[in-house]
């Protein structure tokens, strides 16, 4: 199942944003629902390729992460980084000379 960015989820954001918070709990209501007959079918939802013995467990992962503030869960990254551009775009991605990958992505 993929959860980042999620068709459903997103209308139910949008349908909160407009004021209709009676849809949005509908909507988030079918996408939980979702996700859990997806954990119960054992679908892999977690984007994450480390071989670690949290692999899938996101609320476990999120406090660990959180734990040592060193970086983020890997589900994380494509949420994070789209924000990152949007503000890059206020000043013409002046800022995209200066980033360098880290070691482990390059």
């Amino acid at each position: 199942m993929k959860i980042d960015f999620n068709e459903t989820e997103c209308r139910a954001m949008q349908a909160f944003l407009e004021g209709n918070n009676d849809l949005g709990e509908e909507l988030q209501a079918e996408f939980l629902n979702q996700l859990k007959e997806a954990m119960k079918n054992g679908q892999d939802h977690c984007p994450c390729t480390a071989d670690c013995s949290i692999h899938g467990k996101c609320f476990i992962c999120v406090q660990v992460h959180r734990g040592h503030g060193n970086h983020l869960p890997v589900c994380m990254h494509e949420m994070v980084n789209r924000k990152l551009k949007e503000l890059s775009e206020l000043t013409e991605h002046s800022i995209i000379d200066e980033v360098e990958k880290p070691i482990y992505l390059k």
